[in-house]
């Protein structure tokens, strides 16, 4: 090889992998010592070792889709036949051999496609035949995807034939250093046989089990049928045949691939159990079917094809990612799409396939990439109007599947704007009574009798039923609308309702007496005097004070509990939201409440007549129990008390 072609391949290589040591001076010249290359690719050319099957496998289904576009614009004549790639393994000779039956090569291109390190074959292809092979589904670009043969090889042998050349092939050899041999070849069918020499430390690519692992991971839907040996299957018994006749054996070829997976199909040709069927394939071990799917198609300004499903989901957002497959032209990349698919939705599951997505570039660079900008954009309204069409067309099957698709919906009105717009259409709300609103049928219902004083818009909500029904209870006796919001999310979610609407505020039906969290003109009357109050308040504060909490007496309704503990809703939303991800060092303060006195409750009145002191503070402490058990807070010690007094109280 030419200095320049060392150069070129430095730059390349510098530009794939980052070594920064290659670098142009004003003067002088550059010198690349030839006896360092292959270690290199060796070492740094990918950094997982297994990626050479997929780069020889690339190559073979490139020679062939090369051969079947020259078929179809008549410059190869008569039939191709039924063009394969295989796949064999000889554990005696230590050798496994990729073998296809494309296009093949002369010994003048070997010479040139193999010889100069970083001439790319598909690259000169595409560029020869751009008017009619841009949608050929050629893979390789670089032309450095052969050497990762090296990584896992001793010793390389290419064993060719053109379809060009009715005469011989080449033979070309080389043992991993930048010495190699070109000979003249009988091989007598055209196409390639690539003779991987495996080396010692990579002798668990001798194995069937790890070839046909690797086949299933990146090559499971290439375009060409892939045979990795044979296998014998049973017969159909002939009409008529005894129960106890075994069926007679067929040998046929073992195809690893589905050459043709539901993603390359058009919608109009396939059918709901051709979706549930490819989601199978790709998750065998998922029994459970997924909720629907959105099939994604599309030409210009980028080219993009892909099924994405919903599967049902619980609500750690945590665990359900990385389920989503990334291939271009076929090919498995990684399941790591973050960058490329909008981050809500890498709870989904599917296939992602196109050529337009850099794949050798760092992550940085990726969410930089103006093509992948207008992917994501595109995946998102994609789903957008996918929902918005499900609601519309069954309002009834949507709200069944809300619970299972919540945490999607929510995670991406929270995190993309343009999707929180198109959400107002299919985001829903729904309540304690079990019916799911949208926000303008929400707004519609609630407007008239939950404006408070500064009319502003109070939307109450309960995070569990069980846990908070007397106060959901008290608020649907009022007439009130309690929401259930139950999301892992959902504080940060109200929290970006409240900032983009106006006059409108979230409030747990817990956190505080009802009067309180909707405040209406009418001011309700209490039973006590203000003496009686003033008299009142440092009883209880004596007997309260190692709780740390602050004692207010207010006027409520009189079946409302004595003591209400009441939690400023900022405090618990934004400690919520540092368990998720923000809200600062709010999760690591102490739980703060105030303790509501209701001064209307039979109970207090009581407290405030009893002139024993001990049955007084037996009273008191009993009331703050209940309201601790209302709020979940009574526990271990404390809770058996409790029980062990209410006893004595019953007797």
């Amino acid at each position: 090889m030419s200095l320049c072609h060392y150069l070129r391949f430095g730059i390349f290589f510098e530009h794939i992998i980052g070594i920064k040591n290659l670098k142009f001076m004003s003067k002088g010249k550059i010198n690349v010592a030839v006896e360092n290359i292959f270690p290199l690719i060796k070492k740094f050319l990918y950094s997982d070792h297994e990626i050479f099957l997929r780069e020889l496998i690339s190559n073979a289904t490139d020679a062939t889709t090369k051969l079947t576009h020259l078929s179809s614009i008549g410059e190869i004549k008569g039939d191709i036949g039924s063009p394969k790639i295989e796949i064999k393994i000889n554990s005696k000779k230590k050798t496994l051999h990729i073998i296809d039956e494309g296009v093949g090569m002369t010994i003048d291109e070997v010479d040139k496609y193999i010889n100069e390190v970083a001439f790319s074959g598909a690259e000169e292809f595409l560029e020869k035949y751009k008017d009619t092979a841009q949608d050929s589904g050629i893979i390789g670009h670089f032309g450095l995807g052969f050497y990762s043969a090296f990584m896992v090889a001793d010793k390389v042998e290419i064993i060719t034939k053109s379809h060009k050349n009715k005469e011989g092939g080449a033979h070309w050899t080389c043992d991993g250093s930048p010495e190699y041999t070109l000979i003249k070849s009988d091989k007598k069918k055209r196409g390639t046989e690539i003779i991987l020499h495996i080396a010692k430390d990579s002798k668990e690519f001798l194995e069937e089990s790890k070839i046909r692992e690797l086949l299933l991971k990146y090559n499971k839907f290439m375009p060409i049928p892939i045979k990795l040996g044979t296998k014998e299957i049973d017969l159909p018994l002939p009409e008529g045949a005894d129960k106890d006749q075994k069926p007679e054996k067929k040998t046929i070829d073992d195809i690893i691939n589905n050459s043709s997976p539901a993603w390359t199909k058009t919608p109009k040709n396939l059918n709901e159990d051709d979706y549930k069927n490819f989601y199978r394939e790709l998750y065998p071990t998922q029994f459970e079917p997924p909720l629907f799917n959105i099939h994604l198609n599309v030409d210009y300004p980028f080219h993009l094809t892909g099924i994405l499903y919903f599967p049902k989901l619980n609500n750690d957002i945590n665990i359900q990612k990385d389920k989503i497959q990334l291939y271009q032209n076929q090919v498995f990349v990684t399941d790591n799409v973050e960058g490329i698919v909008p981050e809500f939705l890498t709870l989904l599951r599917g296939v992602i396939d196109s050529p337009d997505i850099p794949l050798n570039v760092s992550r940085s660079y990726l969410q930089a990439d103006g093509a992948v900008k207008k992917i994501s954009n595109y995946i998102t309204r994609k789903v957008a109007d996918k929902l918005n069409s499900l609601f519309k067309k069954d309002r009834k099957s949507y709200e069944e599947k809300w619970n299972d698709i919540k945490v999607v919906i929510e995670y991406g009105m929270l995190s993309e704007e343009k999707f929180f717009e198109k959400a107002e259409k299919f985001a829903l709300y729904p309540t304690t009574k079990g019916d799911y609103l949208t926000y303008a049928e929400l707004e519609e219902k609630i407007k008239p009798n939950q404006t408070d004083k500064d009319d502003k818009l109070i939307i109450l909500y309960a995070s569990n039923v069980e846990d908070q029904h007397s106060y959901i209870k008290s608020a649907e006796e009022k007439g009130y609308t309690v929401l259930l919001l139950d999301s892992p999310i959902i504080s940060h979610l109200i929290q970006k309702m409240e900032g983009s609407k106006e006059k409108i505020s979230f409030a747990r039906v817990d956190g505080d007496s009802i009067e309180n969290l909707i405040k209406k003109d009418e001011d309700v009357v209490s039973k006590l005097s203000e003496d009686e109050k003033n008299k009142l308040k440092p009883i209880i504060e004596e007997v309260v004070k190692d709780n740390g909490y602050t004692v207010q007496i207010e006027s409520m309704d009189s079946k409302s509990l004595p003591f209400v503990l009441a939690q400023p809703e900022f405090m618990r939303r934004m400690k919520e939201m540092q368990q998720t991800g923000g809200g600062g060092m709010m999760g690591n303060m102490p739980e703060m409440f105030t303790l509501l006195v209701n001064s209307n409750h039979n109970l207090i009145g009581q407290i405030l007549k009893t002139k024993t002191t001990k049955k007084r503070e037996r009273l008191i402490i009993q009331a703050l129990d209940l309201a601790k058990l209302s709020q979940g807070l009574l526990k271990g010690e404390a809770l058996t008390k409790f029980l062990e007094r209410s006893l004595e109280l019953i007797k």
